[in-house]
């Protein structure tokens, strides 16, 4: 009896959280937003009270705003811990994380211009200020990117309000920026190949590329950490959401309102989703796939979801704990973990040992 009890308490305080959520970002967004946004809550408000016995998806409405992307210039100071590299972008959100973007580097033989991809709610500085330093001292030409920059107003969440929250905008369009900045380090360096790095959402932004906009015959390796590779339950939040909007109620739409089209898009099952691994593809051509994983992980959820399936060709799935418990990485601690900067060097062919050391949740 007290089982059942707890488990009908469990059930009751998930479905709060999750309308309080929902309740919060719709909120935020209205008053963030301003009239700007009150046309696609209407739409939205409207499409509901219609009742449509076909399912609802959010995307329906809020893929139509515009982002854009740019390349970062000047490079800030090399950090070690995500909140100091976060901090530094808030009033520095253009600039390239250090040993980034020099377009007068050319590759030493043997090794490929790196690409990095920064995920949601993030930019180059905030995400790579620990790994890319990393790599242009192992001897790599270095890139790094801001795109799906799309402010609230046209679909990319509240938290694009503030300076240097960047990755937000629809995915599909994300990805065709990372094509014209690949075409531009491969035009730069006279390389044949680049290799990429993605964190979080970068890593199905990268794999979009590659699948659907020419870029499998561009690379040669890629690294994701913490990936949404499977979409992300969001513990249990998500996966609420999106069997709402599966039996016809548009929720995840009021919710993309708050944390923008790509936050959507990453909720498992979504259309996104299902259209990037249809047909059980994952692993492209020849290039060799690291995919990172972190047992703390909460915003990839569960933290396994990050992986390709068992067997995929080219590919290595590597939980970052196994070997070294003491590294307790978050999803945001991750790209400064000095075990991942070892796994990547590694990954794309650096002659640099296994490294093992304490790196906190969140604070590195």
């Amino acid at each position: 009896m007290t089982t059942s009890s707890n488990r009908r308490r469990s059930r009751t305080r998930l479905l709060t959280t999750a309308v309080a959520a929902i309740a919060a970002c719709v909120s935020l967004a209205a008053n963030s937003a301003g009239t700007a946004s009150a046309a696609p809550q209407q739409q939205l408000a409207d499409y509901i009270s219609d009742a449509s016995p076909t399912p609802a998806r959010a995307e329906t409405f809020l893929l139509n705003g515009e982002s854009r992307w740019l390349i970062p210039t000047g490079n800030g100071p090399k950090q070690t811990t995500f909140p100091a590299a976060f901090a530094h972008s808030l009033s520095n959100p253009d600039v390239a994380p250090a040993g980034a973007n020099d377009w007068s580097c050319k590759p030493r033989a043997g090794r490929n211009p790196v690409v990095l991809v920064h995920g949601t709610w993030e930019n180059a500085y905030s995400n790579w200020s620990m790994i890319s330093p990393a790599l242009q001292q192992a001897g790599f030409c270095v890139y790094a990117l801001d795109y799906g920059i799309q402010p609230p107003s046209q679909g990319g969440g509240v938290a694009a309000a503030f300076p240097g929250v960047y990755g937000t905008g629809d995915i599909v369009k994300s990805a065709t920026q990372i094509k014209t900045f690949v075409d531009k380090v491969l035009a730069s360096t006279g390389a044949a190949k680049v290799d990429m790095v993605g964190h979080s959402m970068g890593g199905i932004s990268t794999r979009q590329y590659l699948r659907f906009d020419g870029g499998a015959a561009k690379v040669a390796n890629v690294v994701t950490l913490g990936a949404t590779n499977n979409g992300t339950t969001l513990n249990g939040i998500g996966t609420l959401g999106r069997t709402i909007n599966d039996l016809g109620v548009d929720i995840l739409g009021p919710l993309a309102l708050g944390v923008g089209v790509s936050g959507t898009q990453q909720i498992y099952n979504s259309p996104f989703l299902k259209n990037l691994n249809s047909g059980g593809v994952y692993a492209l051509g020849d290039i060799r796939y690291t995919i990172v994983g972190t047992r703390y992980d909460e915003v990839t959820t569960p933290y396994s979801s990050t992986f390709f399936p068992k067997g995929t060709k080219n590919t290595r799935n590597i939980t970052l704990q196994d070997g070294c418990p003491q590294d307790t990485s978050d999803h945001f601690s991750l790209s400064y973990s000095p075990r991942a900067t070892s796994i990547v060097l590694r990954a794309l062919g650096a002659d640099v040992p296994l490294v093992c050391a304490p790196n906190a949740w969140l604070v590195g």
